[in-house]
């Protein structure tokens, strides 16, 4: 890989940015507002999660972990992974990683699709890693190349902090699979220093990097809600150090993103509220019939368009089902087909466990068509959405890019088969 001037002076800055930060804290210059570089009022997001790129999901990309399907869940997750290789071995396979799974070619997809929006998912220990992590670096150069990509296909770029140390949910997407050990100790400390880093770094980058959201899916249920908040408002002074525009994007954790969440902001202006919503992972959910599904989905509409600052739907899926080989984790069935523990057969799996999105059933299809449609109606009642996710190896349901080419994800993005499902 050949690398940029700018991406050179990046990497130089970055352990001087790390030693600013350790010695002096965040400068106290007050830096000029202007207006975000994407018009968040009146334009609404349409876009896409680079899921599996920079923090591992044994689901999206099964191949990495295939290897250690049969040896009793000793390898689930990134910090497994690393853990079990070696920094040598996991370096070797990753950078392969990150250089073909995502590339200007996809991003020019991206574009072509109608999308305006890539949110991008990065692991604290890509910009702070911590002494005694087995984690492995490199993932910057990459991240650099994918904002030249994005500024050149015109598409803005949402930088995700997915993964804090301890784990903010204990799920493998969080890098640890296991407890959850955010808020203890020093996390809250060094979770911001991550998120100063990414600041500095893509200040100047406001053009195109319209959006660093502070944490994905913190686990409110389990966790201090004032604790998160404080912590939001922490991150947004981080982030306001460096950039007076970029939006800052924090998350419902699991709450009501409507009643609880209204009233909150993280700091004075350019807030965004993110929420995922998926109805899989639950036995009740995934009984639910496909009428059952698309009616849940437009009754969030409402509750969207109720929200007092800018919103959107982080995360979403065309699913109906959670089957999905590992989705539930690494070595682990599906409630739809009754696989997974105190689950009940609602359906089979058959071509949605593995396959391709041409290979559905034409039911699954109809069913996939319209739920999406639904969606999109939905989420566009306020600021609008960002589906997960770009591609996976093979999990046909999840797979936008192939969605689009089997003509089941619209195009254009109005364009609707079966207009009015939600009446709105």
């Amino acid at each position: 890989m050949t690398m940029t001037f700018s991406g050179l002076l990046k990497t130089s800055t970055l352990a001087l940015a790390l030693l600013s930060i350790a010695t002096q804290g965040a400068p106290t210059f007050k830096l000029k507002s202007r207006a975000p570089a994407f018009d968040y009022d009146n334009n609404k997001i349409r876009g896409t999660n680079l899921g599996g790129w920079f923090v591992l999901e044994p689901w999206i990309t099964p191949s990495l972990f295939a290897e250690w399907a049969d040896t009793g869940r000793t390898v689930v997750d990134e910090w497994t992974y690393t853990a079990t290789l070696g920094k040598d071995e996991a370096f070797s396979r990753l950078n392969d990683h990150w250089n073909t799974w995502i590339t200007q070619d996809d991003f020019n997809g991206i574009a072509a699709a109608g999308l305006n929006h890539v949110r991008i998912p990065l692991g604290y220990w890509a910009v702070a890693p911590l002494d005694g992590d087995p984690y492995v670096q490199g993932q910057l150069p990459y991240l650099d190349k994918a904002v030249e990509w994005a500024r050149s296909a015109g598409i803005k770029v949402q930088i995700d902090l997915h993964g804090a140390p301890g784990s903010q949910n204990g799920f493998d997407n969080s890098g640890k699979y296991g407890s959850v050990g955010w808020l203890q100790g020093d996390t809250v400390a060094q979770t911001i220093t991550a998120i100063r880093t990414i600041a500095q770094r893509y200040a100047d980058d406001s053009d195109t990097v319209t959006v660093i959201q502070l944490l994905n899916e913190p686990l409110g249920p389990v966790l201090d809600l004032d604790a998160i908040k404080d912590f939001y408002h922490q991150g947004y002074d981080a982030i306001r150090a460096y950039s007076a525009d970029i939006v800052v994007s924090f998350m419902d954790a699991f709450t009501d993103f409507d009643t609880y969440w209204n009233g909150f902001t993280a700091g004075p202006n350019y807030n965004l509220l993110g929420t995922h919503q998926y109805q899989i992972f639950s036995p009740a959910e995934v009984g639910r019939s496909p009428t059952e599904h698309i009616a849940a989905a437009c009754a969030i509409g409402p509750r969207l368009a109720s929200c007092d600052k800018w919103t959107q739907v982080g995360e979403w899926t065309g699913a109906q089902t959670d089957c999905a080989k590992w989705l539930n984790g690494l070595g682990k069935g599906a409630r739809y087909d009754g696989t997974f523990p105190d689950s009940n057969v609602v359906g089979s799996c058959n071509g949605k466990y593995t396959g391709t999105v041409s290979a559905l059933s034409d039911d699954d299809k109809f069913n996939l068509r319209h739920y999406i449609e639904a969606q999109l109606d939905a989420y566009e009642r306020r600021s609008g959405w960002i589906f997960w996710t770009w591609h996976t190896e093979s999990a046909p349901e999840w797979n936008m890019k192939d969605l689009l080419a089997a003509g089941l994800f619209p195009q254009p993005l109005t364009d609707r088969q079966y207009p009015n499902q939600c009446g709105y």
